[in-house]
């Protein structure tokens, strides 16, 4: 059997080797260049910030007043129509009066009788005991007198609007609801439910403003009036009574209203609000510093009020760091910047 082999110079082998070395890395992909985003900045504020809670409060009369007589009885005349403005101890009812005009003759016998009496105990002709207990008869009739004439001429006790009237003249009252209701509106109050949280900031007598919807455009002022003791435990509120003076009586009862309370300023360090940016998905609020180096720090921040275009940033942020306000979303914690 005859065998040829094949013989292949080993310099042949190593060259082409070599060759297809030199090929491989002349079609090797050159590397990446660096891409260093660009950034608008701004350096932080930090100035007095007032802080203010808004809350959702009702106009109330600041007093309501039911009026009625004690017992029930025909009403004789009608003064006063729903929407009357009344002053205090204008007449807006009266009653049956055959009691008063009763009463009013006995008084007047009575008034007489006493004087007698009077004069004739000071000359020696009444025993004092007689004399004292014929005035303490005088005193109890004339108290039941001006009882009676209370409840026959019912007057407005306040100056106020009449709200309700729920009888006419000559019906026969019988005590199932008021004759007239009265309510105060100069001035008037409002209840607000204030957050527990603000519950040692808050104080008597702190100055309030408001704005109604039934009248746009026009800011109120008022005071706390007075703070309510004791925390509501399924809301985590408290009440504070706000009173508005109210000159022009515009503001009515039943008015919904928007409170804004002042505790105060407090020293903060202001942002835009273009500078803040949300972490999806996890409500966290954070903003891109940027360093001596020229790279950015990620920093995650407590947010306080928002005024226009800016935030107060209440914590994570301090005096004299600068923020990046444009260019966020190329951005990444030790990124290094390029600042416009």
């Amino acid at each position: 059997m005859n065998y040829r082999f094949l013989l292949v110079p080993v310099a042949a082998v190593l060259v082409a080797c070599s060759g297809n070395q030199g090929k491989k890395a002349e079609n090797a992909p050159a590397a990446m260049p660096v891409i260093v985003p660009n950034v608008e900045v701004k350096g932080v504020e930090v100035r007095d910030v007032p802080q203010e809670s808004t809350y959702a409060s009702t106009v109330q009369a600041y007093a309501v007043n039911n009026i009625m007589p004690q017992t029930g009885g025909r009403i004789r005349k009608i003064n006063a129509e729903v929407g009357d403005y009344v002053v205090k101890g204008q007449i807006l009812a009266e009653m049956d009066r055959l009691q008063l005009d009763q009463l009013e003759l006995q008084i007047k016998n009575d008034e007489d009788e006493h004087a007698r009496l009077k004069k004739l105990y000071e000359q020696g002709g009444v025993a004092q005991s007689d004399f004292e207990a014929a005035e303490l008869g005088y005193k109890v009739r004339k108290s039941n007198y001006e009882n009676v004439k209370e409840n026959t001429i019912l007057r407005s006790p306040i100056t106020g609007f009449v709200t309700a009237r729920n009888f006419d003249q000559g019906d026969m009252f019988s005590m199932s609801a008021p004759i007239f209701t009265v309510q105060q509106v100069y001035p008037v109050k409002l209840l607000v439910g204030v957050s527990e949280s603000e519950y040692t900031k808050i104080k008597r007598g702190d100055a309030v403003s408001l704005t109604v919807d039934a009248i746009p455009g026009r800011t109120f002022t008022g005071k706390v009036e007075r703070l309510y003791p004791t925390i509501d435990a399924a809301t985590h509120t408290f009440k504070a009574e706000v009173i508005v003076t109210n000159a022009d009586k515009v503001l009515r009862p039943g008015m919904y209203a928007r409170v804004t309370v002042n505790f105060g300023n407090r020293r903060s360090v202001i942002v835009p609000d273009q500078s803040i940016v949300k972490q999806e998905g996890t409500g966290t609020k954070f903003i891109y510093v940027l360093n001596e180096d020229s790279t950015v720090s990620y920093l995650p921040i407590v947010l306080g009020r928002h005024m226009g275009t800016e935030y107060e940033v209440v914590s994570g942020l301090e005096e004299g760091q600068t923020v990046v306000v444009k260019g966020q979303s190329a951005l990444k914690d030790g990124l290094k910047v390029n600042v416009l």
